[in-house]
């Protein structure tokens, strides 16, 4: 461990303002940010994922935003080992990184790797598993994993299939909950960590998630939807936002009926993310409003 490189986390659930918040820490503390928001890697898709606006990246250098195509997707093991080595090559330039996003399950990756007790694939597990969700649907899965690890079904993104299939193939091999094979020993890292959550009274987030819905359909939402509708299968793309318009799309739901379904399931995520990082006693909490306190507290943990 370098004792003089931090990596400063800014977590929290979607539509808090860590994306503003990150970029007036970066320009305060001159350095840079990566993102940990494991939707805004992806380039076609950049309305419904709430990416920094043009203005906002010209701020401050962004890392992981719109760096990967929804055709080859990137997973936590892999943002893992991208992310280690772009910050290799950045902490040669800055002290202090900051890490912005509210996907727990890669912010971990980085911070502590995954753990080496994790049982390697089985394809025969796996291929019974995607019969599964092929044939009996998402709902299937989620039952499932009720099951065999109500911990991890309580923190997960439960319409994303790709992380249910593999939580549940860990569960199956091991004959262990996912959940507690996830908590093994962190890998030594070459920077020390300074974890930060910010949150809000919950129904000043859920207006801020309702402001948000609407302004990403103002900025061309459903037109940005639209162009990848003929992809909808990619994993990327099963995930909120984009589930409710495609079915718009397919003429299930009405415009305004896939509107409110996204405000519900976003704030449902949002509940998730919260209990994610409540689970995890290294991180201190703010609100977005506190910048001076947030600066103060980095530059005493960083000693900068």
């Amino acid at each position: 461990m370098n004792p003089d490189k931090y990596l400063v986390v800014i977590a929290g659930p979607t539509a808090v303002g860590k994306t503003s918040l990150s970029i007036s820490l970066a320009k305060r503390l001159n350095t840079v940010i990566l993102s940990a928001d494991s939707r805004q890697f992806y380039k076609e898709i950049p309305i419904g994922t709430a990416q920094p606006s043009a203005s906002e990246l010209k701020k401050i250098p962004h890392f992981f935003i719109s760096s990967h195509s929804i055709h080859t997707p990137i997973n936590a093991s892999q943002f893992e080992k991208e992310a280690l080595t772009l910050l290799e090559s950045l902490f040669n330039q800055h002290s202090l990184i900051i890490l912005c996003g509210g996907s727990g399950l890669y912010i971990d990756a980085l911070c502590n790797g995954f753990d080496k007790e994790m049982p390697d694939a089985n394809l025969k597990i796996r291929a019974e598993l995607n019969d599964i969700y092929q044939n009996q649907g998402i709902t299937a899965l989620q039952e499932l994993l009720l099951q065999k690890d109500p911990d991890f079904y309580r923190t997960v993104d439960l319409q994303n299939p790709k992380r249910l299939l593999r939580a549940l193939e860990v569960c199956l091999v091991s004959g262990k909950p996912y959940s507690i094979l996830r908590k093994g020993i962190p890998n030594t890292r070459p920077f020390k960590v300074i974890k930060i959550v910010i949150a809000e009274e919950t129904e000043e987030l859920y207006k801020k998630i309702n402001n948000r819905t609407e302004t990403m359909f103002q900025n061309g939402f459903l037109e940005e939807a639209q162009k990848v509708f003929a992809h909808k299968n990619l994993t990327p793309l099963k995930t909120v936002g984009y589930n409710e318009l495609f079915l718009y799309f397919e003429n299930i739901f009405s415009l305004e009926q896939a509107k409110e379904e996204i405000k519900k399931n976003t704030r449902r995520y949002a509940r998730r993310q919260l209990t994610w990082f409540r689970r995890d006693k290294k991180y201190t909490w703010f609100k977005s409003n506190q910048f001076d306190e947030i600066v103060q507290f980095i530059r005493t943990q960083g000693h900068v």
